[in-house]
């Protein structure tokens, strides 16, 4: 394959996936940042999507199948015929012992420092308070908000990790150019949260690339991402209840 079908491809796997999200973001950034000071600003993730309780099951779950079908385009771009199957995109299931043991250690440390920035951004003002959980009380809440966060971890982490990582390599990109390209688009698409997002993604990323560039695993990625999103999402009525100053509520 031509670099210029390469790209071409990346291009249109990317729009079909976390690129239009990366615009939206940009405009979401320059909407919030001309109507008052972020720290005055909120934005809700895994919002409600009607007032129906049936009906707002089925959206969730419809986005959430939605949002993974790139992720299913882009296993059968770099599916092989010999196994491992999905051996470009780091995905072989052989270490799922040590793959989750690693995806744990990154979640506890990634996860921490995520809150580091977040609340630093928060006290300077470069961030909109994140209301984590939009969803009313229900008996499958929590179910959809852990598929929300396998969605987030599966998307991100195979997509801006594994599939652009195989790509740019073979489109002939150094192994600093692709780390650092990826980190950036990473951090772009999280632009909606104000600069603590994009600065505490943008390190995230960085790391990511740097460890997935060494190990060519990108479960424990995928993994880590999960359980981060996963107590975030879950934990967040907890959180916003004991320190509302910090989350915009």
């Amino acid at each position: 394959m031509s670099r210029a079908r390469i790209h071409a491809e990346v291009a249109i796997v990317l729009g079909l996936s976390l690129g239009l999200s990366a615009l939206y973001a940009i405009v979401q950034l320059i909407d919030a940042s001309t109507r008052g000071p972020l720290r005055d600003q909120t934005t809700t993730l895994n919002p409600s999507r009607s007032d129906r309780e049936i009906f707002d099951l089925l959206y969730q779950l419809l986005s959430i199948a939605g949002d993974l079908v790139p992720v299913a385009l882009v296993c059968f771009l770099l599916w092989s015929a010999s196994r491992p199957h999905l051996g470009r995109l780091g995905i072989d299931f052989t270490k799922p012992g040590r793959d989750a043991l690693q995806g744990l250690g990154l979640a506890v440390v990634i996860g921490a420092g995520g809150i580091g920035v977040y609340l630093g951004a928060r006290a300077l003002g470069l961030a909109v308070g994140v209301q984590a959980n939009g969803l009313s009380e229900h008996w499958w809440t929590i179910p959809v908000l852990l598929l929300s966060a396998f969605r987030a971890g599966a998307t991100e982490e195979i997509i801006v990790i594994g599939y652009l990582f195989a790509r740019l390599g073979q489109a002939g990109w150094n192994r600093w150019a692709i780390i650092v390209s990826a980190a950036l688009f990473r951090a772009s698409y999280h632009l909606y949260q104000g600069w603590g997002g994009f600065v505490g993604n943008l390190i995230m990323g960085l790391i990511f690339g740097w460890l997935y560039s060494r190990t060519k695993r990108v479960l424990p990625l995928v993994i880590a991402h999960t359980i981060i999103d996963a107590v975030v999402f879950v934990g967040y009525p907890w959180a916003a209840a004991t320190f509302p100053q910090l989350f915009g509520v």
